[in-house]
């Protein structure tokens, strides 16, 4: 397990740093998305999430799920394109799993890739690499720290 600035950052997962989302390759095809512990802490206690359905198309870099907190609403965006073939349902009764337990219980869509071998190109991975991706994005966003 990596960390940047008190925020875990598993070595086993893809990133799309813009959009401060994990993907998980399950080896068949789909992945699982979800949001960074990075991403959790920005945004705060979670206190709703709005999933897209399952069946629906997604386009990378558009929004699969909502999240709000408090004082803040606003989009997960799809790190692939691809088809929702699962949510995770749990989130509408425990929201909160998505800034305690980003990489666990706090999943959001799994997707059904169009080209993953393609998409997974533009994803960072390599402990290496991610950490110093995120680094690299916490000085610019003036992130002191999870």
């Amino acid at each position: 397990m990596g960390e940047v600035r008190g925020c875990e950052i598993p070595e086993h997962l893809y990133y799309s740093i813009d959009n401060n989302v994990w993907v998980r390759d399950e080896g068949d095809g789909t992945v699982t998305v979800g949001m960074t512990s990075y991403a959790a802490a920005l945004v705060g206690e979670v206190v709703s999430c709005t999933l897209r359905t399952v069946g629906k198309e997604v386009l990378k870099d558009k929004s699969c799920a909502t999240v709000e907190t408090s004082d803040w609403v606003g989009p997960v965006k799809a790190p692939v394109a691809g088809e929702i073939v699962a949510v995770n349902d749990q989130l509408a009764i425990t929201p909160e799993h998505i800034s305690r337990d980003p990489y666990g219980k706090g999943w959001l869509v799994k997707i059904r890739v169009t080209d993953w071998e393609s998409s997974k190109k533009e994803l960072v991975s390599g402990m290496k690499d991610v950490l110093g991706s995120f680094e690299a994005r916490m000085e610019y966003d003036g992130f002191s720290g999870c």
